[in-house]
């Protein structure tokens, strides 16, 4: 299990490199529900997420994407990618962090699945 993370790409690299280290163990991350910026930020503050909070200053930057609550289809796209590549990729599960409130969590997850 890992922290909650915000960037696919350092995960992927993560978890490539357990596998070519010969350590073929299923891995289960923590994926941040949505919610708002500024929640994120004082949570990954209060969690030493450090290297997580570089992602979020970036986006801090875009105004657009600061008026708009972090969901986490991105990353979650980027690691199915990376899966459907690479089916001997070790990621088996994900968890939710509902940071912004179980109940947007819930929503984003139910709203998630009958868009698909």
């Amino acid at each position: 299990t890992t922290q909650f993370c915000f960037d696919a790409d350092p995960v992927i690299n993560w978890a490539d490199s357990l596998i070519e280290s010969g350590i073929n163990i299923p891995i289960h991350i923590g994926v941040a529900g949505p919610a708002k910026l500024q929640t994120l930020i004082k949570f990954s503050i209060a969690c030493g997420v450090g290297p997580s909070l570089k992602v979020l200053q970036k986006r801090a930057k875009d105004v657009k994407k600061l008026l708009l609550p972090f969901d986490p289809n991105d990353f979650l796209e980027t690691l199915a990618t990376h899966k459907k590549e690479h089916p001997s990729f070790n990621i088996s599960n994900i968890h939710f962090f509902p940071l912004g409130g179980i109940n947007a969590n819930a929503t984003w997850i139910k709203n998630t699945i009958n868009n698909k």
